[in-house]
Formats: C-alpha cells, sequence, structure tokens
C-alpha cells in the first residue's frame, strides 16, 4: 500500500514539474517583443550616457557592423533621423524542426 502511494506522488509531482514548464515556456513567448524594435527603445536600450544617440562604443549587433552605413553624416553618431532611415537587416530564416 506505501508503494502504491510513492508512485502515485511521484507520478503526481511529476506531471506537476511538467505543467509548471511548459507555462513558463508559454509565458516567455508571450513576452517575446513582435517584430523589430522602435528607434525610441532602440536608445533606450543602447543609449548608455543618455544623450539622445548611439555611438559606435554602444553600439551592438547588426547595428554595430552597419554602423558606418547608417551614419549618413559622418559624426560618429546614429541619430534618432538616420536610425529612421536606416536599412532594415536581412531577417535569417529560422530552421524548422
Amino acid at each position: 500500500m506505501k508503494k502504491s502511494a510513492n508512485k502515485i506522488l511521484v507520478v503526481l509531482g511529476l506531471s506537476l514539474i511538467t505543467s509548471v514548464s511548459a507555462l513558463a515556456q508559454q509565458g516567455s513567448r508571450e513576452d517575446r517583443p513582435k517584430g523589430p524594435p522602435s528607434v525610441k527603445q532602440i536608445i533606450k536600450d543602447l543609449d548608455t550616457d543618455e544623450d539622445g544617440k548611439i555611438s559606435l562604443k554602444e553600439a551592438k549587433g547588426p547595428l554595430k557592423n552597419d554602423f558606418k552605413k547608417i551614419d549618413i553624416n559622418e559624426d560618429g553618431f546614429l541619430s534618432k533621423k538616420e536610425l529612421k532611415n536606416a536599412p532594415k537587416p536581412e531577417r535569417r530564416e529560422r530552421p524548422r524542426n
């Protein structure tokens, strides 16, 4: 009898863990932004010195890779206007499982 009760508890515990894990993953998908970030969001996230523009030192990822293309006036900073007019990076296709 004790062994049966222990087995039931183990099965219920594993079911609970699986359910919580599935819910946690589902919640994180919903929290992801849909589409590219806005210019306002880019500046908020990258402008560490809060001067309203992005320097090469502050830039990251594709923005850093394409910095010279985006910096039209070649002043060493990306303004809101330059970010708005920047070419959109090519999207990589996700591999299908």
